[in-house]
């Protein structure tokens, strides 16, 4: 739709990342338009992503949570801003907005209208939710309410929501001393995250303290004098002196839904520049629909770094329409700090691929960070997933204690930029011991998803573990040391070194059967599975390999594999 190259007025509602974006750059293409932002809270500009740390006390001043304030806005770019300032009504054809203030109802008059109002926290109907100790983490003044509250004695906390911000609550609050219960209703923590990487925050967070109610829900808070009683849905009853409720976002929406803009459940639907079904009207930020750049779903992403940018763009577009790039698709990066451990993604997870009916192979990695031989070396702990017909890179995630930023960031660009695994295997990386390995965590996920995809390695998962225990011949290629630390029932232990000279054990063992080779990691699981193949061998490698079974099969684990004994082990086969 055609726009006006230079607005007299912008009018900006919602300031934070999306919407102060757009007023900033919107003042440097342009001195003479008077640009206003209307923002329903005290606070316009602020660090929202690091109210969690406030709360636990690593930023100590609350002050360093204000990036902006209305009076620095108006002297370093002339901004116009409003706070508490809450708008209440549009209508797209006069051009106007409704807002209320503390001074009561006036109309504002825009030629071009930004919408970044941000999302809202889910408040689902339980009774007693209602309660003054139960808290949102979303404002300043949520962080301020729960440090107080800590600072005045809380010693039992319930965190209701394991995903990004429920983490970031729970360590918080656990680095401060409280005993910590944090509820899931999903399978597992961080539901983003593939369940095999998502139990190994699961344990960081019970070394932190933290008490674990996952695949349970919350039934109803109990007021009470001294502290609530938070009841769940399998019956338990935990004491709480503070609640953090963080069971999901919605987008912040309902007065420009019912102007006749167009959403899509709640989500502001809007085109590759930001513009919405109303003509001078753009929208950003967490209360629009974006479309995934892998999956081509249409969703809202709630993260700030994709605000931020298309922000920006949405003020060329507005100002210099001619020559505005288009807001690119997002692919969803995000990060998070679980104690000793970050857990980090980009791109669809496997629920989303397979809702979207995308046919692709998934990889397991467990590199070091570093050179193995450099003091300080620790496993990163890598799931890849790429398109089965071409290898085009659909997604990545990484859990380990150093060096996942770095590796999930190129990930990242490699996603955007629309690479093949294979192509990761030529990325000319920054190598020095310190630092990395002369074969990248990131060469390497392309030298394997090369070997996969030219048939060189086949791969068989945790998932399909009860059915080739069933149908198939386990073939362990540990040390002794290693398999007695945990075996599968009937497998036959050869080590990887040994396994040319003994392939008659194999043959005999195998009975005619399929031949699955497992190790600790996949690596010498992949070089017996070359040996077997080219001697006739139907055979495949564990992807990821104990590592990767372990955490799949979570608390099965322990009652699936066996503790080495030799009375045991001959009667098992495993010898």
């Amino acid at each position: 739709m055609p726009q006006s190259p230079a607005p007299h007025r912008i009018v900006i509602v919602g300031g934070v990342a999306g919407g102060m974006s757009c007023a900033a750059r919107g003042r440097r293409l342009d001195e003479s338009a008077e640009i206003i932002v209307l923002e329903r809270g005290p606070h316009v500009s602020f660090a929202n992503c690091g109210l969690p740390y406030y709360v636990g006390g690593e930023i100590a001043d609350a002050d360093k949570l204000l990036v902006q304030t209305p009076a620095s806005l108006r002297a370093a770019l002339n901004l116009d801003v409003r706070t508490d300032h809450d708008v209440t009504a549009v209508d797209t054809v006069a051009q106007t907005v409704t807002v209320m203030t503390a001074d009561g109802v006036e109309e504002i008059h825009y030629d071009a209208l930004v919408l970044s109002p941000g999302g809202q926290a889910v408040r689902p109907p339980l009774p007693g939710l209602d309660s003054p100790r139960v808290r949102t983490l979303r404002t300043v003044d949520d962080a301020l309410a729960l440090r107080d509250r800590v600072d005045a004695g809380a010693r039992r906390a319930v965190v209701l929501g394991a995903g990004f911000i429920g983490l970031e609550a729970a360590e918080a609050l656990a680095a401060r001393g409280l005993a910590v219960s944090l509820v899931e209703l999903a399978d597992h923590v961080l539901p983003p995250l593939e369940r095999e990487l998502a139990t190994l925050v699961a344990d960081e967070l019970v070394d932190l303290g933290v008490d674990l109610h996952i695949g349970v829900g919350a039934n109803a808070v109990e007021h009470g004098t001294e502290n609530d009683v938070v009841v769940l849905t399998d019956g338990t009853r935990i004491d709480a002196d503070l609640i953090v409720l963080s069971v999901g976002v919605r987008p912040d929406t309902a007065p420009f839904e019912a102007a006749g803009i167009v959403c899509d459940r709640g989500a502001i639907v809007v085109d590759e520049h930001g513009r919405t079904s109303a003509p001078r009207v753009w929208a950003v930020g967490d209360a629009t629909a974006a479309v995934d750049a892998v999956t081509g779903v249409r969703r809202p992403i709630a993260l700030a770094g994709p605000a931020n940018r298309a922000g920006r763009l949405i003020a060329d577009d507005i100002l210099r329409p001619d020559s505005a790039r288009a807001v690119p698709s997002s692919v969803g990066t995000a990060i998070v700090r679980v104690g000793s451990l970050a857990a980090a993604l980009t791109g669809a997870n496997r629920a989303s691929l397979d809702a979207a009916g995308t046919r692709y192979r998934t990889l397991h990695l467990h590199p070091t960070q570093h050179a193995g031989y450099f003091p300080g070396a620790a496993q990163l702990h890598l799931i890849v997933h790429f398109r089965e017909d071409d290898g085009l890179l659909l997604g990545a995630q990484a859990v380990g204690e150093d060096g996942v930023d770095k590796r999930i960031d190129i990930l990242a660009t490699a996603i955007r930029s629309s690479l093949t695994v294979d192509d990761l295997i030529d990325l000319d990386l920054a190598y020095s011991p310190p630092y990395g390995a002369a074969k990248d965590p990131v060469n390497l996920v392309g030298m394997l998803g090369e070997n996969v995809r030219t048939g060189q390695l086949r791969l068989w998962y945790a998932d399909d573990l009860d059915e080739v225990l069933a149908s198939a011949l386990v073939l362990d290629v540990r040390s002794a040391d290693e398999v007695a630390t945990g075996h599968l029932p009937g497998a036959l232990h050869i080590p990887h070194t040994e396994l040319r000279a003994r392939l008659a054990e194999v043959t005999d063992a195998a009975d005619s059967r399929p031949v699955r080779v497992m190790c600790a990691s996949g690596v010498r699981s992949a070089i017996a599975y070359r040996v077997l193949v080219q001697a006739g061998f139907d055979a495949a490698s564990l992807s990821g390999g104990i590592l990767t079974l372990r955490a799949a099969l979570g608390s099965r684990s322990a009652d699936l594999l066996r503790v080495w004994s030799e009375p045991a082990a001959r009667e098992e086969g495993v010898r």
